[in-house]
């Protein structure tokens, strides 16, 4: 089953950049070469973004590879296809990977299960408000959003898996 989505690399060290295209590449199995810029939230930085088109779960491996550059602030997004459904993998300096489901509208999704046992395991409300924001990728989200905005109208790439 084949999907697509998106790659922002909100900013890696400009010197960084070819090592994250070889990660995305060996893992699109196609010689990747983004448009970087300058990330103007974080001088001395750079960022830029993709499209891709491969099988389910090429998100999960793009994230995989990625991570590995821990100075590397990105979020890679999986459309959702049927019986599947869409995800986003957040990273941030840190704070690490986070990973939400999406539904088609791009929201994220807490399973019931998710839910019950955050309610469990919580205490207090403060608790449980701390756990709900975490599943929901609030802190992630809080500290990419200067950086998504700094981004607005830069140039993007489109990228197609081989095999």
């Amino acid at each position: 089953m084949s999907t697509r989505g998106v790659v922002y690399v909100h900013s890696s060290p400009s010197a960084v950049g070819p090592h994250v295209e070889w990660a995305l590449s060996s893992v699109l199995d196609a010689r990747v070469v983004l448009n970087w810029s300058a990330q103007d939230a974080a001088p001395g930085t750079v960022r830029a973004e993709c499209t891709w088109v491969g099988p389910t779960g090429t998100a999960a491996r793009l994230a995989t590879a990625l991570r590995a550059w821990g100075m590397v602030r990105f979020e890679i997004t999986e459309d959702p296809s049927p019986g599947t459904d869409g995800e986003r993998f957040s990273h941030v300096p840190g704070l690490g990977l986070w990973h939400g489901r999406t539904s088609a509208n791009g929201d994220i999704v807490l399973g019931e299960d998710q839910v019950r046992t955050a309610l469990a395991g919580a205490g207090t409300r403060e608790a449980l408000t701390r756990r709900l924001d975490d599943m929901l990728g609030t802190r992630w989200d809080a500290a990419l959003e200067e950086f998504r905005y700094a981004g607005d109208g830069a140039a993007s790439a489109r990228l197609h898996q081989v095999g």
